[in-house]
């Protein structure tokens, strides 16, 4: 009878397998689901993606559709530049991301309207969120 260890693969492999399900299917997906699907997610993280902090991975992985808010390794949406969001219903808003008051799906921006003053914009849902674009700097 075969032991355990002799009748599995290599630990590296195993390693480098959940590596390519990571990259080939889980972050594609968290790219297009739905914020529903997302926050069903987050509470079967620890089952999907071991002990990553959703935070760090789920989040920035799914508003990584709108490559403006992600950076890779940051752990967290890109709050260097300021952006303009377009959603569902036509309305844009210009701000920066915060990062901090971007929970669950929902993105706040640090407006920065000659009008209002500086403001919170938002939150605004990953579902209604259309496009990102990098505004001009001031």
């Amino acid at each position: 009878m075969q032991t355990l260890v002799e009748s599995t693969i290599g630990f590296d492999a195993l390693v480098a397998s959940r590596r390519t399900w990571i990259e080939t299917v889980l972050k594609p997906w968290l790219r297009t689901a739905p914020r529903r699907d997302l926050l069903f997610a987050e509470q079967e993280w620890i089952d999907l993606a071991g002990r990553a902090d959703p935070g760090k991975t789920l989040w920035p992985w799914a508003w990584s559709r709108f490559p403006v808010l992600y950076v890779d390794d940051l752990g967290g949406l890109e709050e260097t530049y300021r952006v303009i969001v377009t959603l569902r219903d036509g309305s844009q808003h210009t701000g920066y991301p915060d990062a901090r008051q971007s929970l669950r799906g929902e993105l706040v921006l640090l407006g920065d309207s000659v009008v209002h003053g500086s403001r919170n914009l938002g939150p605004f849902s990953i579902d209604d969120v259309v496009n990102v674009a990098r505004a001009g700097t001031r």
